[in-house]
């Protein structure tokens, strides 16, 4: 059937709400007639009147064809080859369009991880995905309706091939095909509709629901960084409360922490609450510490921290990160943020210490976890928010100081030599013979 194709004047979206470097991107492809849509979820959010907290794109560009484009261009991925754009610390990703295959056919077939498949069951387990295709096949491939919307940059019209347009007007979620085989060839996405309905306050298709009833389990087979990453996107999200309360009716928490869900007390859910209150301010969240969070997010150690220690996981009086291993569940943490973690509750008894002299603050500002520290103080703290305000202003300071005016004899305590000492010869006098 011939797509659904919604002019300009009878949809909300507008150039001047998106981002302009991804609009750079739209246009060079165009310049260089290769077909250049904005897609996903980016769409849906501009639809709906939400700002989207990134811009895909999606094109008929092979990768390196991308590449040749853009100085400014790297090629990522195994599974299927992405383009990253850079603009600075901004990520502009452009996909080629794809199709899906049935498994054992994809280009590029990678050793697959052992599985053992049901007897009765094929196993329809993804493991690449590297097959071009045109843009109605990639948006037939894609999992929900609402995220296979596309904008033409050239007649700033939306296109649907798949009616997600009715159903972001009923404010549902809904698979694309059949959810049994959506989820069986990628489980990933029952965490990803239940997130989705959380954060967008949609309601789940019910057969969704069934299905990840019956197939929840499978979770258990995904990659563990890439639920560990699909977590960490949940806490990020600002509706991490609702998204657990969600994934524990399903059955998916338990898939994922089997002891979990007997650990769960209110404070629990105080704890998300507090990280999405933070996370929903309207004001520039800080830089990120150097474990590898983006800049406009929360450090990955104030994330795990949230999770953990209101499940007793982590005893913060203590700081005993060593003991939960470097696990949640079947999912594998990060050795740096769980350091990290450590670290940053360590500091806290200083942030608290207003009173503090000025060399002893500059000195704490320095330390490698000050930046995760302060950001788990300004959301787990209970302190007035005045203390937080007060390091904010010292830290602004300190930037703009002048190189050198900073480490100045009479704030920061001055690091003695140390003598070396003569080494006897053992022929001289005194010596040992």
């Amino acid at each position: 059937m011939p797509p659904i194709v919604v002019p300009r004047s009878d949809h909300p979206i507008s150039r001047k709400d998106i981002d302009p470097d991804a609009l750079k991107v739209l246009y060079r492809l165009r310049q260089f007639n290769h077909i250049a849509y904005l897609v996903g979820g980016s769409v849906r959010d501009l639809l709906i009147g939400r700002a989207p907290k990134d811009f895909d794109i999606g094109t008929s560009a092979h990768p390196y064809q991308v590449k040749r484009l853009f100085r400014n261009c790297w090629i990522i991925g195994r599974r299927f080859r992405l383009a990253h754009v850079k603009f600075g610390s901004k990520v502009i990703e452009v996909a080629t369009f794809r199709k899906q295959v049935p498994a054992g056919t994809e280009e590029e077939p990678a050793s697959p991880p052992v599985v053992i498949p049901s007897a009765t069951e094929p196993d329809r387990l993804m493991f690449q995905d590297n097959t071009f295709g045109t843009p109605e096949e990639d948006a037939f491939r894609r999992d929900f309706t609402l995220n296979a919307l596309f904008y033409d940059i050239e007649t700033r019209a939306v296109i649907d091939y798949v009616g997600g347009l009715e159903d972001v007007r009923a404010r549902l979620i809904r698979c694309i095909g059949q959810p049994d085989d959506r989820f069986r060839e990628d489980p990933v996405r029952m965490l990803r509709a239940v997130a989705l309905a959380a954060r967008l306050d949609f309601r789940i298709d019910p057969p969704i629901l069934d299905s990840v009833a019956r197939f929840h389990g499978e979770l258990a087979r995904s990659a563990p960084a890439r639920l560990v990453e699909e977590i960490y996107k949940v806490l990020r999200g600002g509706a991490a409360a609702r998204t657990f309360r969600g994934l524990v009716e399903t059955g998916l928490l338990a898939a994922i922490a089997p002891e979990v869900p007997g650990r769960i007390s209110p404070s629990f859910w105080r704890s998300l609450s507090a990280l999405d209150t933070y996370r929903q301010r309207a004001r520039t969240l800080p830089v990120a510490g150097s474990n590898g969070a983006p800049a406009q997010g929360i450090p990955n150690a104030v994330l795990l921290g949230t999770l953990v220690i209101p499940l007793d996981l982590l005893e913060p009086q203590h700081a005993r990160t060593k003991e939960i291993g470097a696990r949640f569940g079947i999912l594998p943490l990060a050795r740096r943020d769980v350091e990290e973690l450590r670290q940053l509750l360590v500091l806290q008894r200083q942030l608290r210490d207003v009173n503090a002299p000025l060399r002893a603050k500059r000195s704490l500002m320095r330390r490698h976890a000050f930046q995760a520290a302060l950001t788990w103080l300004e959301i787990h703290g209970a302190m007035p928010p005045e203390t937080v305000d007060m390091w904010r202003s010292l830290q602004a300071e300190l930037q703009t100081m002048p190189a050198g005016a900073a480490g100045t004899a009479e704030e920061l305590p001055r690091r003695r030599r140390r003598r070396r000492r003569r080494r006897r010869n053992r022929a001289e006098p005194g010596g040992t013979a």
